[in-house]
């Protein structure tokens, strides 16, 4: 269940971020409530996560770098922005460092 409420967690601040983008820096008022309903369901998850007894350097790690790379990814998808091999590498090492993090916490 704690895996789920950070995945959650992590899914509601791209979408916000992404919102946050589409709103083109809030000239487009529309996009105002969907950012704050996002914001405000990622830190509630990753509170959520916490209470449910995951470490905090675990889930903030995680929750901050799968966020970068999915920002950065979606960011492609949906707003055509660049996305360099350089870029590319970098989301591969975020991959890898998440999950030699999860194998870390494994241990413990």
């Amino acid at each position: 269940m704690t895996w789920l409420l950070l995945a959650g967690a992590i899914v509601s601040e791209v979408a916000a971020t992404l919102s946050l983008r589409a709103s083109e820096g809030l000239r487009k008022k529309a996009w105002i409530a969907p950012i704050a309903i996002f914001y405000a369901g990622a830190f509630g998850l990753l509170t959520l996560t916490l209470i449910q007894g995951m470490p905090v350097g675990i889930a903030y790690g995680i929750w901050a770098a799968s966020g970068v790379a999915l920002t950065a990814i979606g960011a492609h998808v949906f707003f055509k922005e660049r996305l360099t091999w350089r870029m590319t590498a970098g989301i591969v090492l975020i991959a890898i460092g998440v999950f030699i993090i999860e194998l870390g916490s494994a241990t413990h």
